[in-house]
């Protein structure tokens, strides 16, 4: 089967700064005060893997809550035992960052996404589509495999990080992926097989776990 590596993506806790708004690459703090939460997920996860992050704070302060509920992660946070990658940050949401999600909604009307902000290739105003996305996050994601191959990778990140995870994973078109849900503090695990002539396998093993 060769070489495993495991990737165990949580996505951030939840952001109580201006609630209701879409915030996307705004580096909002995030509410870390949910203790059985963390102490429930830091239980799950692996001894001894590889930290990655993106850059924006709420990632960075959700791993530390990790660690002090009991993970067996870096310490101090930020430090250089946290990898940050900018590949893993957020979808760019542009002019739409910080306006209510109810004010978008009467805006938008019909062409309001169900599940997110607008369809996959719809680029918001001064951001970036969720296709766009995809293509920054995936060459990260093989990246970092291939750097830390064989090892279990915990990374703190994004919903539509998570998505695009999901989409290389299963060869799915960035429209399909945004069906996922992927929760606050939810764990999805996704392994990958390097294969004989340099194809790469993957399999999913739970997405949008809650914690425990």
């Amino acid at each position: 089967m060769g070489v495993v590596t495991r990737w165990w993506w949580i996505r951030h806790a939840p952001v109580t700064a201006n609630q209701g708004c879409c915030y996307g690459q705004t580096d909002f703090p995030c509410d870390v005060t949910e203790v059985a939460a963390f102490t429930a997920l830091a239980a799950q996860l692996p001894r001894e893997a590889v930290w990655v992050a993106s850059p924006l704070k709420r990632t960075h302060m959700t791993a530390a809550a990790l660690v002090a509920a009991g993970a067996d992660g870096p310490d101090p946070i930020p430090g250089p035992g946290l990898h940050v990658d900018p590949g893993l940050i957020e979808q760019h949401f542009g002019d739409w960052q910080g306006v209510k999600y109810s004010e978008l909604h009467a805006r938008r009307g019909d062409e309001w996404h169900r599940f997110w902000l607008a369809p996959a290739h719809e680029t918001p105003p001064g951001g970036e589509s969720f296709a766009v996305m995809t293509e920054r996050a995936q060459p990260a994601i093989l990246r970092l495999s291939k750097r830390h191959a064989g090892r279990d990778i915990v990374s703190l990140s994004h919903g539509g990080v998570i998505r695009a995870a999901l989409a290389l994973a299963l060869g799915l078109a960035p429209e399909t992926a945004l069906a996922f849900a992927v929760d606050n503090l939810s764990l999805t695990r996704i392994e990958h097989f390097p294969e004989p002539g340099g194809a790469h396998g993957w399999r999913v093993v739970t997405a949008n776990q809650p914690p425990r």
